[in-house]
Parts: C-alpha cells; structure tokens; sequence
C-alpha cells in the first residue's frame, strides 16, 4: 500500500498553527489568507485520517496525534530548511563520503595524519578506508568500487588508465632477525646479505618495487633465494623476527617495531639499492568534488614534504 505523499507547504502551515494556537495569527504569519490555511489543515488532516487540532469559535489546542507529531514535523521542516546547504558543501566537496583505499605501509604514519587533518579542515567528510595491496586497489578502482587509492611503488611506474599523485619517496632497508650475525654491524655489506634466504612479497601485489628488487640482485650477479612470500609488511616483519630471512622493506615500516627485528640499511658499493615511492591514484574519468578536494590537500601536504616536489600537474 503507498502511504500519501504530503507537501512541506502542508507542514509549514501545520507548524503555524501548532505554534500559533491561532489560524488568523497563523494565516498572517505565513503570508496568506484565512481560508486556504484551513483547507491546507483539513487536507492534511484527511491525507493522514486523524484530527490534528480541537478547535471551535474561541479556542484552537493540538488533538493527541498534533502534539505527537509536532517535534517530527519541526525537524522535518529543519532538515528541509538545510538541504540548500548541504547541496553547496557537497558540490563544493566540504561534505559527502571518501572511499579510499591504502597499502599498509601508509597506516604507519602518513595516513592518519591526513586524515586527522583532512577532518578538522573538512568535519563533513566521512572517510571510508580499506587496506588492500596495490593489485587489488587497482581492481577495485576499476569496478568503481573506492574512489582513489594509495599504491607503493618503484620510481617511474605510471598506473595505466589512472591519474596519480606522488606523496611520498623513501629508500628500501634491511629487516633482519636481531640475532642475525649481519645485524651486529650497523651497515652491513651488501654482497653479504644478497646471500641471505629472503622474505618478499608476490610480485602480482607489487610487480615494479618486486621487479626492482629482483634487478639490484642481478645487478649484483645474484639471484634472489627466496624462502617465503607474504603480501603485508607487517608479515613480513613477523616471519623475519622467525628467522625465515632477511626482507627489503620501505623506511617507513622501522615504526613497525617487532621484538626480535633490526632494520640495517647495507653498504653498497656499485649496485644501488631501490627507493620506493607512494602514490595517491584515481580515475580521470569519474572525480566527485569530495576527491577533488582531497587531491588539492594531498597535493599541498605532499609539496611541502621535505625532498619531494611532486610533478607538476600530477
């Protein structure tokens, strides 16, 4: 069964009365006439099949189900009075729901602290994070499913079919079991721990910094022995303080303090150990306000990074 579908005007003019206690006061406040008010109330009376008011020659008072509804239609009339505003904060991106996606190195420092300062510029914005990897981002961004994500990646990878914005760039260290022999020196000799069994990532979930770790190996006339794969950092970090093997890990993953981990970063001499970089990605081809804002934030913040100035345009 379909409920009726009543005007504000009808609850405007009910508000009146309500509050007015009086349909010529009433009437004078909305800027009508007596009769069309009273015909408003009688229709609203009948769309909903209830008396809304005790009235008779001197006195008007609210029936049981007017006093029932009097707050709901003061909040309704509220919420109706708002929605021009909140049309211009959305279209302007001061409101609305982010979709974001990030890898997990980004959880140790950087995110939240966009967020949080994100918020306090924006408190309208309601933020909905998801951690993924870098593949799975990339799929979800496809399907429409977040609306930017945050990937790692080597220096000069470009995500096909996708805006990015670098926010972030910081060299791979070493994580190594604490009890380790290579972790009694403090930089320990590359050629020595490229003959270490490694922990690493998949390279479907970070195919270029993968890549890039692979090539430093070659570079070296190794080849990596890999002794397991893991797809976050932090397993990673947890299977070296196992001593399954050393792993290259960002920078940023040292906040990541694991009882029975060093971080090292290995001296080198002739092979160049990878960076990695961060990115914020999004579609070109769909941008809601709320992710334009984003970016101009994310743009600002990362510019004032010390040694990373994003290209322009980016």
């Amino acid at each position: 069964m379909n409920e009726p579908l009543i005007e504000l005007r009808l609850w405007r003019q009910f508000l009146a009365v309500a509050e007015e206690l009086h349909f010529g006061r009433a009437a004078a406040r909305l800027h009508m006439t007596q009769p069309p008010l009273t015909q408003g109330i009688a229709q609203l009376e009948a769309l909903l099949g209830a008396r809304l008011f005790e009235r008779n020659k001197r006195s008007v008072r609210l029936a049981a189900v007017g006093e029932a509804l009097l707050p709901e239609a003061r909040e309704l009339l509220a919420r109706a009075r708002m929605l021009p505003e909140r049309a211009r904060a959305a279209a302007g991106g001061e409101s609305g729901r982010l979709r974001l996606a990030f890898v997990s190195t980004v959880g140790f420092g950087l995110l939240p602290a966009w967020v949080r300062e994100f918020r306090a510029l924006h408190p309208q914005v309601a933020f909905e994070l998801v951690e993924a990897t870098g593949d799975v981002q990339l799929d979800a961004l496809a399907r429409g499913e977040v609306d930017a994500g945050v990937i790692l990646h080597s220096p000069g990878f470009e995500p096909p079919g996708l805006a990015h914005l670098r926010i972030a760039r910081e060299p791979l260290v070493l994580a190594l079991p604490e009890q380790h022999a290579l972790a009694a020196a403090r930089a320990p000799a590359l050629r020595r721990v490229l003959d270490e069994p490694l922990v690493i990532f998949p390279r479907r979930s970070l195919p270029s910094l993968h890549d890039a770790i692979v090539a430093m190996y070659h570079a070296a006339g190794r080849s990596p022995e890999v002794a397991q794969e893991a797809i976050q950092m932090q397993t990673i970090v947890n299977l070296v303080s196992a001593g399954l093997g050393l792993a290259w890990v960002p920078e940023s993953v040292r906040q990541f303090q694991r009882p029975g981990v060093a971080y090292r970063q290995p001296a080198h001499r002739g092979v160049a150990v990878p960076v990695c970089e961060t990115s914020l990605v999004w579609s070109p081809a769909a941008v809601p306000p709320v992710l334009e804002r984003f970016i101009a934030f994310a743009r600002e913040t990362a510019a004032a990074r010390p040694g990373l100035s994003p290209p322009p345009g980016a």
